[in-house]
């Protein structure tokens, strides 16, 4: 078993004290550092898909925070800088984010001169999406915070597993 994997063992779940840290015998049992039998939760494939997502959730936030930009807005700018002109409906689609929200994520990337929107030409209703100039310069300094975040997630990990779980993840969400 690799090094990533023995860490996502069912067998070897831990409980840790409320910061993470190892606690004391001084401690109630179950506040204790312990193996604690995960019962039917070691057999959902879920339960691990959740723990891994708040584990890479929080390394983004703490990887960006000093830029003040959260995984949803790394992504919508990513989004737009690959297609230019594209809808607010296909992003939110393409990403899986409620329209409704959205719009107040772009609200905030507009109000920081991120990103602009102009009505479509063939769609009134519709919105074309656009970085601004500061919008592609910022998002070019974010990409070293996003590869070392790629880095600490393929050492947690592994590589190998990482590579894996995208192609199987990638797969299974195109609808």
């Amino acid at each position: 078993m690799s090094d990533a994997a023995s860490r996502l063992d069912p067998v070897k779940a831990k409980v840790r004290g409320r910061r993470g840290e190892r606690t004391g015998p001084a401690m109630n049992r179950w506040d204790a550092a312990t193996d604690v039998d995960l019962g039917d939760t070691a057999n959902h494939l879920g339960y691990y898909l959740r723990r891994a997502q708040v584990w890479t959730f929080q390394d983004f936030i703490r990887a960006f925070s000093a830029v003040d930009i959260r995984p949803a807005q790394y992504s919508v700018l990513n989004v737009i800088a690959a297609n230019p002109g594209v809808s607010q409906t296909a992003v939110a689609r393409a990403l899986g984010i409620e329209r409704a929200r959205l719009v107040r994520l772009l609200d905030k990337l507009e109000a920081r001169g991120l990103t602009t929107r102009s009505k479509a030409i063939n769609d009134r209703r519709s919105h074309n999406l656009h970085l601004t100039v500061k919008g592609r310069n910022f998002l070019d300094r974010l990409k070293s915070l996003a590869d070392a975040h790629e880095a600490r997630v393929a050492e947690k990990f592994g590589s190998e597993n990482c590579e894996i779980l995208r192609r199987l993840l990638a797969a299974s969400t195109n609808e």
